[in-house]
């Protein structure tokens, strides 16, 4: 059975036309209409005029005043209505024809935005769906239309065109935006989008800093774990230091007090009672400082001659430093290329020479340990030939590696 009225889902109120329910929708904004088979009334309380459009409404007002007389001055009953009009019924999913009081009227297909018809065309929806999108949303936008198909979609008239009477009042379409609207409409969006993209920068600004915090922190820890490493390792090395230190010290010992024991011998003088001669601490000392102390192999006096060397410059490392860099460069190019005479003669009063090592204690002797002589009135240092003796000379260039590497050489 077709409808007699509309009823307002909000408020309860019935509307005998389309035009009292778009009056009502515009006064209260409420928009959510049926059609209903309850006939719309015209009952006047007789006692103080108040008019009411149902029997609910006038039960309603004889509970509240206790007026029970009213006339009913219905004139004639109300026409079945339909819900096609789009600024009432937004929300209807069906689309009346026509009802047996208005079959006799045209219909037509309502005119909708053609702009928007051809754009959601393009997007791929049929024309019938795309009318009846725009036709129910009141062609107000694109997304509103593409909303409504997405809301509608499983309805069973979705793809049949709408008709709507030819007298039918429809909404013209919205005008397009003129230029200065569209100028600001994009400045508005290209204004959306900067925000939009600066928060994804201050997002992605806050993980990179994070990241950067965690790679820190790790960097630390493998620094941390490294100088301890490099700590250990230094120990090691001052360890085995005065362990060889110890050792050199014990055959120096061992040398003195066989020297001793043979000059006694000579002198016919009995050998000495170690139980019976105890000297005190200082005169050991003093007797170590005033005797003449000399290795007894070529390393160890290679290895006493560049700890003397950093003794006597001490305060100046760099000068120390190079000197043995320089030491190690002539030891190396004889070394390497042992039948260049060039090599093996090195030329005393050579300004280069003196200022890396001729003019610092223990850097000629060095070289004289190692074979070199001076020849030609003591204008150059030589090493002949059949003198070049590989052995001294590796030994020469592991003694130089250990004084350069070793940070704690000829500090003991």
């Amino acid at each position: 059975m077709a409808g007699v009225s509309l009823k307002c889902g909000d408020c309860g109120a019935l509307l005998k036309s389309v035009e009292e329910a778009q009056e009502h929708a515009e006064l209260t904004s409420h928009s959510n209409f049926s059609e209903s088979t309850e006939a719309v009334l015209n009952l006047v309380c007789s006692a103080c005029d108040k008019p009411c459009r149902s029997k609910t409404e006038s039960d309603l007002h004889t509970k509240r005043t206790g007026h029970t007389e009213f006339v009913d001055k219905t004139l004639e009953a109300a026409k079945p209505i339909s819900l096609e009009v789009p600024k009432v019924a937004t929300d209807s999913e069906e689309a009346v024809a026509a009802d047996s009081g208005s079959q006799s009227e045209e219909m037509v297909v309502p005119e909708v935005d053609k702009k928007l018809l051809e754009e959601l065309e393009a997007m791929g929806f049929p024309t019938a769906r795309a009318t009846r999108a725009l036709h129910f949303c009141g062609n107000n936008s694109l997304e509103a239309a593409v909303n409504w198909v997405v809301e509608h979609e499983a309805n069973p008239d979705i793809d049949q065109m709408p008709m709507v009477p030819v007298n039918r009042h429809v909404e013209a379409p919205k005008p397009s935006l003129t230029p200065e609207e569209m100028k600001l409409k994009a400045q508005e969006l290209r204004e959306r989008a900067r925000k939009k993209k600066e928060e994804e920068e201050k997002r992605m600004e806050r993980e990179r800093e994070k990241e950067r915090i965690r790679v820190g922190k790790e960097l630390l820890e493998a620094k941390r774990i490294e100088e301890e490493n490099e700590r250990k390792r230094l120990l090691a090395l001052r360890k085995a230091e005065k362990e060889e230190e110890k050792r050199a010290r014990e055959k120096i010992r061992q040398k003195l007090e066989e020297d001793k024991a043979e000059r006694r011998q000579r002198l016919g003088l009995p050998p000495e009672d170690p139980a019976a001669v105890k000297p005190s601490a200082p005169v050991v000392e003093e007797k170590k400082s005033s005797l003449p102390v000399r290795p007894a192999t070529k390393s160890e006096l290679m290895r006493e001659c560049l700890r003397s060397l950093k003794q006597n410059h001490k305060d100046d490392d760099a000068k120390v430093k190079r000197a043995f860099q320089t030491l190690l460069t002539y030891i190396g190019n004889v070394a390497r290329n042992p039948d260049e005479e060039k090599f093996r003669k090195i030329r005393l009063n050579n300004q280069t020479f003196q200022d890396r090592v001729g003019s610092l204690k223990g850097g000629v002797e060095f070289f004289e340990i190692c074979g070199f002589e001076k020849v030609e009135g003591d204008q150059f240092l030589f090493l002949s030939r059949d003198k070049v003796d590989m052995q001294v000379l590796n030994s020469a260039g592991s003694e130089l590696n250990s004084a350069i590497n070793n940070p704690f050489f000829g500090v003991l």
